[in-house]
């Protein structure tokens, strides 16, 4: 039990959330909690559910998502190990406003609703870094729907594809070779469009020298000009 109890206090702290606060305030919390492992497709949460609580990816990804009525989905985020999500019902108390669906193999921690709120009450620290969580949240947002608002779907694809490879690619100077299948439909499912939409723009990629594909395998042989593509204006760091 006690292997349990410091692996949950050390997820807790790898967390941002949670990363400032005193082992007193820490150790109810993991207390608290309990940990699940869930295989892949597996719904988590659905939009129009009940908050239960809050959850910290261990291993694994998290998709988050809506759809629309005719079943079109919209992918808003993949949370990674160290992530939380569930924030935004847990403090409005309204139903979710997105569904979670494992992506992977996933082990994710849960943080019951009672607990989050007394660790709320008792550090400020707390408090503090949820509403920085939440700034995150709204600025991602933003930039989503200002990718739909002002930028062509080639562009956005440029985008979302220089922003995957960040966490999901091996990066060697101008390249980057994915680690992580991205399918077109999960892709599609990222910009809101047809999977027909995203495989003519990625012929149009591809055949601009912008991207690779080798079967199932997907690289991107020239990261400044995919970011000029994605009309990225700010100078770029590439490892």
């Amino acid at each position: 039990m006690s292997g349990l109890r410091d692996e949950k206090e050390a997820v807790l702290r790898e967390c941002y959330l949670f990363a400032d606060l005193a082992p007193d305030s820490l150790a109810p919390l993991a207390h608290a909690s309990s940990i699940r492992v869930i295989q892949p497709g597996t719904e988590i949460f659905a939009a129009g559910d009940r908050v239960d609580g809050l959850r910290v990816v261990i291993s694994g990804q998290v998709r988050l998502w809506i759809a629309d009525r005719e079943g079109r989905e919209l992918t808003l985020h993949f949370a990674e190990p160290g992530d939380s999500f569930g924030e935004i019902a847990l403090l409005d108390k309204l139903p979710r406003s997105a569904t979670a669906t494992a992506f992977e193999t996933s082990r994710c921690l849960l943080l019951p609703v009672a607990a989050v709120e007394t660790a709320l009450a008792a550090d400020p620290a707390v408090a503090r870094h949820l509403i920085l969580s939440l700034c995150t949240i709204l600025r991602r947002n933003i930039d989503t729907i200002g990718g739909f608002a002002f930028s062509g779907l080639d562009a956005r694809l440029a985008r979302r594809l220089y922003d995957l490879a960040q966490n999901h690619a091996e990066i060697d100077g101008q390249t980057a070779r994915f680690t992580r299948h991205f399918s077109q439909t999960d892709l599609a499912q990222l910009l809101g469009v047809t999977r027909e939409a995203i495989n003519k723009k990625l012929r149009a990629l591809e055949h601009d020298g912008l991207v690779l594909r080798d079967g199932g395998s997907l690289s991107l042989p020239d990261l400044h000009g995919l970011a000029a593509r994605a009309e990225i204006g700010s100078t770029i760091g590439l490892g």
